[in-house]
């Protein structure tokens, strides 16, 4: 929501002279009018090109309270402008131990800061901030926020690269495996009953390195899927059944869905291997504790836009998965490169499960983040997806 200038909230107004018009002869205007073009489109209301921003943006003013909030602000927030707009800054955004709130405070100058950590409420956010001065305005300024945990940490090209190294290794492994394997089965034809438990764990080994590499492939592969319309719920559904069928200890299941949820735009199978992968994930995280629970939650989040483009434009996602666990959390070492290739928190963990989450969800043309919230004790990972255009099946 963007505030009219004429609000007590709105943006500074100054006065304006306006000049007396100057009147043409006829013969003037004739001439005028045999030379004139087409009108050119107006451009954009300051305030519309504000609200098309992908990045949070606020206005504060010399009390550092809180002016102006475009959409995208709201979303990262998590609340609305009537709920933002004449509150302190610093009463909504808790910075912690962070030296930024006395800055702010004792002078004007221009900040920058990446991957800050705060607080809103019980939401723990890891952002991008910078703060800049109005200088034809003193005491106000403006403040834009991003998310820096949403695993955009690669370009294209270069994640791109990272992961068709993998696919291509996979296919130079793969191509012996099936004649150890056939060796295998045929040496257990020859050997004594009990040297039969060594070919059998040969066989074994060759099954897991198959799976390992398909999967890597699968990492590697570089074109998307096919979408549609899919209902997310029928496949958070799908994807709770598969877990639950694999899992050998209970575990409790939350559902905390939207009940108007429109349907989202994706690959089906793509979507369901995402949920199992993050749902899968959820459970072994919070297996050893006393009550190990994971809670699926849906929802609308409107005006929400992911920072990158897909062909030249930014694409709008409002329909949001959080698949959340209250295990122990991932160790922080290894936060910023959870969705890299090989990189696991698990003791035995090969490292490709949210890997190939981060490539799915990409070719979905979504996003994926993850958080931690101390307080709720509770780990948190977010999926951002497009919604399927109205009247597709």
């Amino acid at each position: 929501m963007i505030h009219e200038a004429g609000d007590s909230a709105g943006l500074p107004v100054r006065g304006s002279a306006t000049a007396e018009p100057a009147i043409a002869s006829p013969e003037e205007s004739a001439v005028d009018a045999s030379r004139s073009c087409p009108a050119e489109p107006s451009a954009p209301a300051p305030r519309n090109q504000i609200a098309g921003l992908t990045f949070g943006l606020l206005l504060i003013g010399p009390d550092l309270r809180i002016r102006e909030v475009n959409p995208a602000a709201e979303s990262l927030i998590g609340r609305s402008a009537r709920r933002l707009v004449g509150r302190g800054l610093l009463d909504v955004l808790d910075f912690g131990q962070s030296r930024l709130p006395d800055r702010l405070r004792a002078d004007e100058a221009q900040l920058i800061a990446r991957n800050l950590e705060l607080r809103v409420g019980e939401r723990a956010l890891r952002v991008n901030l910078t703060v800049s001065p109005l200088a034809a305005d003193p005491g106000w300024r403006v403040v834009t926020l991003s998310d820096a945990g949403q695993g955009e940490r690669l370009g294209e090209d270069e994640r791109a690269g990272t992961l068709r190294a993998p696919a291509v290794l996979a296919h130079e492994i793969k191509n012996p495996l099936a004649a150890i394997k056939g060796a295998a089965q045929l040496l257990a034809r020859k050997v004594s009953e009990g040297e039969q438990a060594l070919t059998t764990l040969i066989a074994d080994e060759v099954d897991r390195i198959a799976s390992l590499v398909d999967r890597m492939q699968r990492l590697g592969r570089e074109k998307a899927e096919p979408v549609g319309a899919c209902n997310l719920h029928v496949a958070i559904r799908r994807a709770s059944a598969t877990v639950r069928a694999a899992s050998s200890a209970p575990f409790a299941l939350v559902e905390e869905f939207d009940p108007s949820l429109p349907p989202v735009l994706a690959n089906e199978g793509a979507l369901v291997q995402i949920l199992v992968n993050l749902i899968s994930n959820a459970r072994e995280a919070c297996a050893d504790g006393a009550a190990p629970q994971v809670t699926i939650r849906t929802r609308f989040v409107s005006g929400l836009v992911m920072n990158v483009f897909r062909l030249g434009r930014p694409v709008k996602l409002p329909i949001e998965v959080q698949v959340s666990d209250n295990g122990p959390g991932i160790d922080p070492a290894l936060a910023d490169s959870i969705f890299e290739p090989f990189v696991s928190s698990k003791p035995n963990g090969q490292g490709l499960g949210l890997a190939l989450v981060h490539k799915l969800v990409r070719d979905l043309d979504g996003r994926i983040g993850h958080e931690r919230d101390e307080q709720a004790a509770q780990t948190h990972f977010r999926v951002h997806l497009p919604q399927a255009p109205l009247g597709s099946r």
